[in-house]
């Protein structure tokens, strides 16, 4: 790999101003005004509450395969605005040519711990 695609070192103190937090998905609804194809998502985060995000993992999953499920997201982004909807955390995954492969849990965590 050459110099110029290895990234630049960051601190302890900059991973943990990063807040990435276990949440179980409690609702997922179709975005149609979306450019791309993309859910709506709600999930529960613990003691940060319920959080919503759009994404565009539409190829890879259905509503019913991701209702209860437990995901990755980064919750102290700013909002940010989607179309008509406000986005409120980054749901983490992994770009694929099928689709983006979401970041789950191997075994249940409590809502809102803490990735470390």
């Amino acid at each position: 790999m050459s110099d110029a695609n290895v990234p630049a070192e960051i601190s302890w103190a900059d991973f943990e101003r990063v807040l990435i937090v276990a949440g179980t998905v409690t609702r997922v609804e179709a975005f149609p005004e979306a450019r791309r194809p993309a859910w709506k998502v709600w999930v529960d985060f613990g003691p940060y509450g319920e959080r919503k995000t759009s994404a565009q993992i539409v190829s890879l999953y259905r509503p019913e395969d991701l209702v209860g499920r437990q995901i990755v997201g980064v919750i102290n982004f700013p909002e940010k605005q989607v179309g008509p909807f406000r986005s409120q955390f980054l749901l983490t995954g992994f770009h694929t040519d099928e689709g983006v492969v979401i970041t789950t849990v191997e075994r249940p965590v409590p809502n809102g711990s803490r990735l470390s």
